[in-house]
């Protein structure tokens, strides 16, 4: 990676935490709220496997969505700089890493993922194109190549870009989920 995208990217973090990091509460729950209404409002069946997540901090987003889910849910476990393991979300959960909260169930592996009908992927910011940028640890980079399922990045609606910062590597997301428009396919 060049300084220059390094630089780019970094600088797009920083302004897109500050941004979130600045939301009142009382904005994160009803952006939590209405993704949990979308989320409920998917076209999935009981035997189709989704993997999700925890929103933590300032994502969008809150364990309610899951209930919304009226599948098989997959929750990330990060391992290290391996591509992320995966459990089966039973409603526990423990603290973990990186101050994220992990499902207590047995661990499945890392091809799990490769079953899902549907990923949901946190992110910073998804272009219209695709590109997706995360935090930077590069978990969901070393994870995502597995699927062949539909990959929906999870952003705010301002965190829809005409352009985001991305090397060959990425893998591009194949819709966005946003607290105002819902599902939205690029």
């Amino acid at each position: 990676m060049t300084s220059d995208l390094r630089d780019r990217k970094a600088t797009l973090r920083s302004r897109l935490l500050s941004a979130r990091r600045a939301l009142s509460p009382e904005v994160r729950a009803l952006e939590a709220a209405a993704l949990a209404a979308h989320v409920a409002a998917l076209d999935l069946s009981p035997d189709q496997t989704v993997c999700a997540f925890l929103p933590v901090g300032s994502e969008p987003g809150d364990a309610s969505w899951l209930d919304g889910l009226r599948c098989r849910v997959l929750l990330p476990v990060v391992t290290g700089a391996s591509p992320l393991d995966w459990a089966e979300h039973t409603g526990e959960v423990a603290p973990a890493g990186f101050k994220l909260l992990e499902p207590t169930g047995p661990r499945l592996g890392a091809s799990a993922i490769a079953g899902a009908s549907l990923v949901l992927v946190p992110a910073l910011a998804v272009s219209v194109t695709g590109v997706r940028i995360g935090k930077g640890q590069g978990h969901y980079d070393r994870s995502l190549p597995l699927v062949k399922a539909p990959l929906v990045g999870v952003v705010r609606d301002c965190e829809v870009l005409a352009e985001v910062p991305g090397e060959p590597h990425d893998v591009r997301m194949n819709g966005v989920l946003t607290p105002s428009i819902g599902l939205r396919w690029l």
